[in-house]
């Protein structure tokens, strides 16, 4: 298949998906309940289990393992924003209903934005081969703060620069108008609350996207395997947000986990020209180290649990 039309077809199927999700299935503003959400989430993991299966077929097992690989990289990394973005519609008392229409746009700027820096990326690895290793030194530091940063994350919107600016040039309101982002009133147009935190869902995405994206650079730097498994992971994120935004607390194992991936691609990059890593290899520890941490994570909950068992409602 022509690589042109690989890449106009799956931005089609992508902007084909958003409308279907947005047009049809969440015409109107509603609670996201935690039986749709899994459903949502159960179809996006099997869009992407079938687009590898294409790949398998397209470029070969190699770039099939890839994509895999990638795609599980980014999907666990981006469960890492989710906390954040609980923060977010926590600090700001965003009300449920209101709450997929900001992720659905979020997303949206999301996929614009990595795909900008995917390109950059790529276009500055092929141009400059020494930048992988500045990759990588960034990953197994970025991998070694996580492990030790404080569990408590905290919101300061007040901090954001780009929100500052913003409401240095546009008035808002300080409250909700339903889903509405701008409204007029009394012949002045306003910006509403649930745009700022809009902006601030975006530009959190934008640094975590700087922490996760070169990751992925250490499995590939095919700019399609890349984007895709990109891709992917972001369209599921809305979904999953629903599915786990009860259940956070019970992952306390999993930015360990993270870290550890982190580091582990952070080196895979940095000896990359003395020892190239087997991509198989690279898969099972992933894969293992974030299944131990999930494992671990319930084990010690239920343990905890049942050591005192009047905390069991």
């Amino acid at each position: 298949m022509n690589e042109t039309l690989l890449w106009v077809g799956f931005n089609v199927f992508v902007v084909i998906m958003l409308l279907v999700d947005l047009r049809v299935f969440h015409r109107h503003a509603h609670e996201v309940k935690i039986s749709e959400a899994l459903k949502w989430s159960a179809v996006w993991i099997v869009l992407s289990l079938l687009f590898n299966v294409g790949v398998y077929f397209w470029y070969g097992h190699e770039s099939a393992l890839q994509f895999f690989t990638g795609y599980l990289i980014e999907k666990s990394l981006s469960v890492d924003n989710l906390f954040v973005f609980l923060l977010i519609f926590s600090y700001f008392k965003v009300p449920a209903q209101y709450q997929h229409t900001v992720l659905y746009w979020g997303i949206l700027g999301a996929l614009v934005m990595r795909g900008l820096l995917i390109y950059l990326g790529v276009t500055v690895i092929q141009e400059f081969h020494w930048v992988i290793y500045v990759f990588g030194a960034f990953l197994v530091f970025t991998g070694v703060r996580m492990a030790f940063q404080k569990e408590t994350a905290e919101v300061h919107p007040e901090r954001n620069i780009i929100v500052r600016i913003f409401k240095r040039f546009v008035l808002v309101t300080p409250g909700y108008h339903e889903t509405k982002f701008f409204l007029k009133i009394d012949g002045k147009r306003y910006a509403t609350l649930l745009f700022v935190v809009l902006i601030i869902v975006e530009t959190t995405d934008l640094v975590f996207a700087v922490d996760s994206i070169p990751a992925i650079f250490a499995i590939t730097t095919d700019p399609f395997i890349v984007y895709t498994s990109n891709v992917f992971a972001i369209l599921g994120l809305r979904a999953l947000y629903f599915a786990l935004a009860g259940m956070m607390n019970l992952f306390r194992f999993l930015k360990l986990g993270l870290s550890i991936v982190l580091s582990f691609v952070g080196v895979k990059m940095l000896v990359s020209e003395l020892y190239p890593i087997p991509i198989g290899i690279a898969l099972g520890v992933v894969a293992g180290v974030l299944a131990l941490s999930v494992v671990a994570s319930i084990w010690i909950k239920q343990t905890e649990r049942g050591s005192n068992p009047q905390d069991v409602p």
